[in-house]
């Protein structure tokens, strides 16, 4: 299984509130068949509107840690959010608060998502403006946020940091990993191993 006890990578700063996930990728694209190319379109109508936005601008396209605000996440629950963000190459993310369902989607999905201090990630944003090239670390053993020469703080729920940083987050991989077990019981039940009605 894929244990993942940090993430490291170049951040991009989008430190808003109450994202929602239209806003994250808008809802004609939920009609994908599979999530193939979704990346694509994280935020579209966002960056449609602003040309400014950070997802278009040429420094962070190959960003890996995503730093917001309070309540990302939030609306309609979808994992087109998560899938389109990690599609586009984010790995983890830092922010204030997550939506419950958001959240539970990027944990089912290998992405830490992390909350910090409103003061701890406006420090990050800047600091990832001022260099893009600067690599952030979100650290799940220790539980902190490491960049530059600098650290903050972070929390996740318990559950979610076991099963991340023991691989269990991944529940293809427990199937496969069982599969001699869930064979002997498929074996065993009379409806999955000639069962003969009277």
């Amino acid at each position: 299984m894929n244990a993942i006890p940090q993430v490291t990578g170049t951040g991009v700063p989008l430190l808003l509130d109450d994202i929602d996930t239209d806003r994250i990728i808008p809802a004609r694209f939920l009609r994908c068949v599979s999530f193939d190319g979704i990346g694509d379109h994280a935020f579209e109508d966002d960056r449609e509107q602003d040309p400014a936005h950070p997802f278009n601008q040429p420094q962070y396209q190959n960003a890996g840690i995503l730093v917001s605000g309070r309540n990302f996440g939030c609306g309609s629950s979808r994992e087109h959010a998560p899938q389109s963000l990690m599609r586009w190459g984010i790995r983890g993310i830092v922010s204030e608060s997550y939506a419950e369902i958001f959240f539970g989607n990027c944990t089912s999905l290998g992405i830490p998502a992390v909350c910090a201090k409103r003061a701890d990630l406006e420090a990050l944003a800047q600091a990832v403006q001022n260099d893009p090239s600067m690599e952030v670390t979100v650290d799940l053993e220790n539980l902190e946020v490491r960049f530059g020469d600098q650290k903050f703080p972070c929390t996740i729920p318990d559950s979610a940091r076991d099963a991340l940083v023991s691989g269990r987050w991944d529940f293809l991989a427990q199937l496969l990993e069982n599969q001699p077990q869930i064979v002997s019981t498929l074996e065993r039940l009379p409806y999955t191993s000639g069962f003969e009605s009277t």
